[in-house]
């Protein structure tokens, strides 16, 4: 493998990182803010899903400057954007500007989630695609961690302590915009969008720095053979896409209903649940970052050698086992369990879905769709995550802890037969093998 996708990779997966951060650094601001403004839970829950509300905006609008600007000024655009929402919600005066402001930031959540991993599975070698494409949540949880960090260091800076947590953000974000004016653009993109042959083939001359110069043009008569002959996927929206999206829609939908961004947001909250203080509760969310790193590792390492339908299984099972147990504890007011069975959980979600979720809808999709599809199933992820951060504030105070926690088991069970019966493999295979497969009949 070129280091110099290596490098590329890694430049573009920092979009997660922002995005991890951006993403969990409210859970040590959320209960300070409640506070300061006097939020009801109504209001409150909408405050903290506000950069979820911009989030499933940029996924959703995600696919067109993807496409029509190209993977590369979508990324720099990204970077502008965490930058602005970062230090707009820090100097925040009151609970609407707040809201617009995260709303901002996630904006820039929601373009990455399409344009990061869409660019990395165009850049990366079959044989290697699920680890660089995976390297964007590998970011995504360090972020995580890098923001639990920040709000305990933090936590003592006084009154205006939330502000410092929120405004950090800046400083990755200048470093991650400077950083892409040094990539390249996609080759698919420069070939099947932009219509630009020569530069083009220039890129997978670099991507592939020893091959000969007729295998670099047989790569690049494949890949516009394929935008040129498939014409039952002019559209997005047709039958012979039917396999693609809903792979897309369900890995997303799945991924929010075992509750990880409710648990992630509110995890200071649900270890007060268990009579934890409140710095030993930021404490132990520390300990979620640092799980969710560890295992997250261990799913890229495995990622290209089980394949994606195995990691996948594997999560299940973590899934219902730890949820499952959570519910009983919380049930039976044995609160001494609920940290373990947390840290069981975020394992399980970061060995499974986590390392699988981005990778495989990265991969699905013909080249001319990709980015639409990119968009569909991180749409699909964010809307979800935005409706279960808004309610569950509310849902713990109408319902019981333990009822919630088996509700989350119950949709993993669901996730469990899906993954057996109808997630196929694609693992080692080129984005255009697995065109031919997908979108076949």
């Amino acid at each position: 493998m070129s280091s110099r996708i290596l490098l590329w990779s890694i430049t573009s997966a920092l979009a997660g990182f922002l995005f991890g951060f951006d993403t969990v650094v409210i859970s040590g601001a959320e209960q300070t803010i409640q506070q300061l403004w006097g939020l009801s839970a109504a209001v409150h829950g909408v405050a903290m899903a506000s950069a979820l509300y911009g989030t499933v905006i940029g996924s959703l609008l995600g696919g067109w400057p993807a496409d029509r600007f190209g993977r590369r000024a979508t990324l720099l655009g990204i970077g502008v954007l965490y930058l602005v929402g970062a230090l707009w919600s820090a100097f925040a005066t009151d609970v609407v500007s707040f809201i617009i402001a995260r709303a901002l930031g996630g904006l820039g959540i929601g373009l990455s989630t399409v344009a990061a991993p869409l660019y990395i599975a165009e850049i990366a070698p079959a044989s290697r695609r699920g680890l660089l494409t995976g390297m964007f949540q590998v970011n995504i949880v360090f972020g995580i961690l890098a923001a639990f960090l920040s709000n305990a260091l933090l936590a003592g800076a006084g009154a205006n302590a939330w502000r410092w947590m929120l405004g950090v953000a800046a400083v990755p974000s200048v470093l991650y915009a400077v950083a892409c004016w040094f990539i390249p653009e996609s080759p698919r993109w420069l070939l099947t969008r932009k219509g630009d042959r020569a530069a083009g083939v220039r890129v997978l001359q670099l991507i592939e720095p020893d091959a000969a110069a007729d295998v670099i043009t047989a790569r690049a008569e494949e890949i516009l053979a394929h935008a040129r002959t498939d014409t039952r996927t002019d559209r997005f929206w047709t039958s012979a896409l039917r396999t693609p999206i809903a792979l897309a829609f369900l890995v997303a939908f799945f991924n929010q209903l075992s509750g990880i961004n409710a648990i992630l947001y509110f995890a200071p909250r649900i270890f007060a649940m268990t009579g934890l203080g409140d710095r030993a509760a930021l404490l132990q969310s520390i300990g979620i970052g640092v799980t969710n790193l560890v295992f997250t590792f261990v799913g890229l390492q495995l990622i290209d050698r089980l394949g994606r339908r195995t990691l996948l299984t594997v999560g299940s099972f973590g899934y219902i086992a730890s949820l499952g147990l959570a519910s009983w504890a919380f049930a039976t007011e044995r609160y001494s369990l609920v940290p373990a069975c947390i840290f069981a959980f975020i394992a399980s979600h970061a060995v499974g879905q986590g390392t699988v979720i981005w990778v495989l809808i990265s991969e699905v999709f013909p080249n001319r769709h990709r980015a639409a599809g990119q968009a569909l199933g991180s749409s699909t992820h964010w809307v979800f995550a935005a409706l279960l951060t808004t309610f569950f504030p509310v849902m713990v105070e109408a319902i019981r802890p333990a009822t919630v926690f088996l509700f989350f088991c119950g949709m993993m069970v669901l996730h469990l037969v899906w993954v057996r019966l109808l997630v196929p493999e694609t693992r080692g295979r080129s984005l255009e093998a697995i065109q031919d497969q997908l979108t076949a009949g």
